[in-house]
């Protein structure tokens, strides 16, 4: 049996990016990171993590790491007050960075 050109499944894979401001208290050093890292490893989606650029003129994020790394993301040495940029790649990419987003910035209680 021969595919014709027609054949093939052409997939879009979905990008999704949210910028948030980390309010725990503990940034993401340790603890944090390592459930981050972990919470990151549950989802399909490619999840990466950065620190936006300085310039005001420029929207593109600085460099990327991955989430699922708790090393990677203590090398960004995120604190309380920084804003960060998640970016999902992947069918559950949304529901990932929903699940992040509760990690980094927990609502005030």
């Amino acid at each position: 049996m021969t595919h014709g050109p027609h054949d093939t499944k052409e997939q879009t894979i979905r990008t999704v990016e949210r910028r948030l401001v980390v309010t725990e208290k503990a940034g993401l050093h340790a603890r944090p990171a390592a459930l981050f890292a972990q919470t990151a490893a549950r989802y399909q989606a490619e999840i990466t993590v950065a620190r936006p650029r300085s310039s005001e003129a420029s929207a593109v994020p600085g460099p990327e790491v991955s989430a699922r790394s708790m090393l990677s993301l203590m090398t960004l040495n995120i604190r309380y007050g920084d804003e960060i940029v998640l970016t999902a790649r992947g069918e559950d990419g949304t529901e990932a960075l929903d699940a992040l987003a509760v990690i980094a910035a927990p609502d005030p209680s």
